[in-house]
């Protein structure tokens, strides 16, 4: 492993680097040295968790880190070689930065899934107020703590994505989502729709997170009412990662169906205002993968379209525009996301033959970009529900990144600086 106590030198690193613009990657620099399974780090990095128990956060598009960016949400379990079962808890706390990395504990829950958690975040427009889903009884629902006064506040909703405000959240019907993307819904509660292909009773739900209430604004059988294909009404389908835009005007969704669950999905991304008016078709060629608004109506995602491949494409919403980005660069599928300037990507690839993650930064403007480092993760978890993928998530000042990996053969959390880059 790297040595994580070590300090990277600005001035030479700058000019060993040059910056890596163009078609150059970083090279390697003294954080590159490989261990024994191929993991090494260009950049400085530590590990801001530990053994025996595992610690992962999940999705990239959330808030982990607090607005002061001491604090780092994550999640603890004490397996992590299987799917959870409905009994299985997991711990949620956050990590102290300034106090060597502390776990605070400060909260559980049994509604959960390897790949995005609890939906555990810090509630937007508060500096002490965390939002999670947790199971009660026969339903999901999410609870509101102040981390500081210990008070809560229980809805009787799960969410999904949470608007800019603070105030208002999307959901979708976890127990239908963990049958038809298992790793991504819920285990514990049937779902009661569970015998309909489609249905105008289930689909998207607005959530108001101050009075608790929440509507059905888009059922899955609308979708046979804008620009349907024809396999659709004879498939199972179901709604898969909603995300408000930065000033929540908008949301994103995934429409899925499929004819069984023994075949590949087909996908389209379409967006809505709130209240579910205004639904617009963004890409409509079978595959869209991992997104993220740069803006309010700007859109980067891997797509499929059909006269270039499947690439980084920037989408403007309610329009046909679109652009091709990186493509000499970004050329696999990853969990993008923009710094919070807008200025940088980062994003990551799936493991391959070699079993190794791959982290990059990307800079739209010039071309810049620059491997950041190469992850293991044990082959016998790839494309499993219960695998590990890096998801880097943005410190609030855009100088670190927080990724999840099994580079120790652990599942644990670890801070990327990338301070010298962004600056």
């Amino acid at each position: 492993m790297p040595n994580f106590t070590q300090h990277l030198n600005r001035r030479a690193f700058l000019q060993t680097s040059a910056l890596a613009v163009g078609a150059t990657l970083l090279p390697r620099s003294s954080f590159g040295k490989a261990d024994e399974h191929g993991t090494e780090s260009f950049v400085p990095f530590r590990p801001i968790t530990k053994g025996p128990k595992a610690h992962w956060f999940g999705y990239y598009d959330k808030f982990q880190f607090d607005p002061s960016d001491r604090f780092v949400l994550g999640m603890e379990v004490d397996f992590e070689s299987r799917p959870p079962k409905p009994e299985d808890t997991i711990k949620l706390g956050m990590i102290d930065l300034a106090d060597s990395d502390k776990w605070n504990e400060i909260g559980e829950t049994t509604a959960w899934c390897w790949q995005q958690g609890c939906m555990l975040q810090w509630l937007p427009g508060s500096d002490s107020k965390i939002i999670h889903n947790t199971r009660m009884g026969d339903k999901y629902g999410s609870i509101i703590k102040d981390v500081k006064s210990g008070q809560e506040s229980v809805i009787e909703t799960p969410v999904y994505t949470v608007g800019g405000d603070g105030k208002t959240a999307m959901s979708v019907n976890f127990a239908r989502l963990g049958v038809l993307r298992p790793g991504y819904g819920y285990e514990g509660i049937p779902d009661p729709y569970h015998d309909k292909l489609i249905t105008d009773e289930d689909g998207i739900y607005r959530v108001d997170l101050e009075t608790g209430k929440s509507e059905l604004v888009i059922s899955l059988a609308q979708m046979l009412e804008v620009e349907p294909q024809e396999s659709m009404a004879t498939a199972l389908n179901w709604f898969n990662h909603l995300l408000f835009n930065p000033d929540g005007t908008r949301f994103i969704f995934l429409h899925r169906w499929r004819p069984d669950l023994n075949t590949r999905w087909k996908t389209r991304m379409l967006t809505a205002n709130p209240d579910g008016s205004d639904i617009h078709v963004v890409a409509d060629h079978d595959m869209v993968s991992h997104f993220i608004w740069k803006n309010p109506k700007q859109i980067l995602a891997w797509a499929r379209e059909p006269d270039i491949g499947d690439r980084f494409f920037l989408y403007t919403d309610k329009s046909d525009e679109k652009q091709v980005i990186g493509e000499e660069v970004l050329k696999k599928d990853g969990h993008c996301t923009y710094s919070p300037d807008g200025e940088w990507i980062a994003t990551d690839t799936y493991p391959g033959k070699d079993n190794l993650h791959h982290l990059y930064l990307y800079r739209p403007r010039d071309g810049a970009h620059f491997e950041l480092g190469r992850f293991f993760q044990p082959g016998e978890v790839r494309g499993k529900a219960h695998r590990c993928d890096l998801h880097p998530g943005w410190s609030r000042d855009g100088k670190h990144l927080c990724i999840d990996s099994m580079m120790s053969g652990k599942r644990q959390m670890y801070l990327v600086d990338v301070s010298e880059l962004t600056d």
